[in-house]
């Protein structure tokens, strides 16, 4: 039985921002209607570090089109000052009639797309819709898919660009300018970033808040993506409180949030404040925006589905193409009986 091996340049290639959007679209729907299998993932943490392997099994969809994945990763939060990626791993795409595996892909590549995109569809739904002026804080990975998705769904114009690593966002700021046709600007303090801003994304590996809500102005949506365990947060409390708060999954965000669960240890919230799931607001079943002034929060967590979901859309296209290599895994019984 043949598996299909596909690298990160295959991701890319077979992944454009603009179609990974409406597959998580797609997958989130799937999980709010219930059509999908999605355990918390476990985690693994490796002693005296910061550092951790995860595993992030999904079901995504019913019956014979359904599709099982995982995605195993690493994340290295120090590679950040390295040539590595901090997350690094494969996800894993078997067919749901014999469970053969189909295909292993690149994990780094497909998680800074997909999770830009999640990004990218959240602001789709909850900013304002001539929102023009984008802050990203933080310059690593996730920086430059987060350009590509929120200019893939508003009209952006200027963005402006903080990392703790000057050089990082200068260097940024370079790679963009040449990708976009938009004004980059580097700015000295995440307060100036911004300040003004109608979209935010915060792709940092900070444990601690480098946003405060003092700094929002009305109408502003963020996207807080870069802390993903309960210890962590890049938001304060004042952020998260003055936010109409929505979450690609209620029960994720209760375990694993910390910019959600450090503010709800402090009794500045509580449950209730989490309005909804992305799904939800696709559905319509939960009410985002409700006025140009109020500001919204996307805490993003990442979902197995969004990898499985990637995955098979990657996998069905390379069929047609050609795309990627075999190699033979077995998974079939031998004719001989041996």
């Amino acid at each position: 039985m043949q598996t299909l091996l596909l690298s990160d340049r295959d991701v890319v290639a077979l992944l454009p921002m603009s179609e990974c959007i409406e597959v998580m679209a797609s997958a989130l729907r799937s999980v709010a209607e219930g059509d999908s299998i999605l355990p918390l993932r476990t985690v693994i943490r490796l002693p005296d570090t910061m550092n951790a392997f995860a595993s992030m099994p999904a079901v995504l969809g019913r019956g014979s089109d359904a599709s099982l994945g995982a995605k195993l990763i690493t994340v290295f939060p120090g590679n950040d000052a390295t040539p590595f990626d901090s997350h690094i791993g494969v996800v894993l795409l078997f067919d749901a009639e014999h469970g053969a595996l189909q295909a292993i892909a690149d994990a780094s590549s497909i998680t800074a797309i997909r999770t830009a995109a999640v990004s990218g569809l959240a602001t789709r739904l909850l900013a304002n819709e001539d929102a023009s002026e984008l802050a990203i804080i933080g310059a690593g990975v996730l920086a430059m898919t987060h350009l590509d998705a929120v200019r893939t769904v508003r009209p952006i114009k200027r963005v402006r660009v903080w990392s703790r690593s000057g050089t990082r966002a200068v260097e940024f700021a370079e790679r963009a300018r040449d990708k976009h046709d938009v004004e980059i600007v580097v700015s000295d303090s995440v307060r100036d970033a911004v300040g003004g801003a109608h979209v935010v994304c915060t792709v940092t590996s900070s444990r601690v808040p480098v946003l405060e809500g003092a700094w929002l102005s009305p109408g502003t949506h963020v996207n807080a993506v870069g802390a993903s365990i309960a210890s962590a947060r890049e938001l304060d409390s004042a952020a998260v409180r003055m936010s109409r708060l929505f979450v690609d999954k209620r029960e994720s965000t209760m375990a694993e949030a910390g910019d959600f669960l450090l503010p709800k240890s402090e009794g500045v919230l509580g449950d209730d404040h989490i309005l909804g799931e992305l799904g939800g607001l696709l559905l319509k079943r939960v009410e985002g925006r409700t006025n140009v002034a109020q500001i919204t929060l996307f805490k993003s967590l990442g979902l197995a589905v969004e990898d499985v979901a990637s995955l098979r859309h990657i996998y069905e296209k390379a069929q047609a193409s050609g795309a990627g290599t075999t190699m033979a895994f077995g998974g079939l019984r031998d004719p001989t009986g041996h």
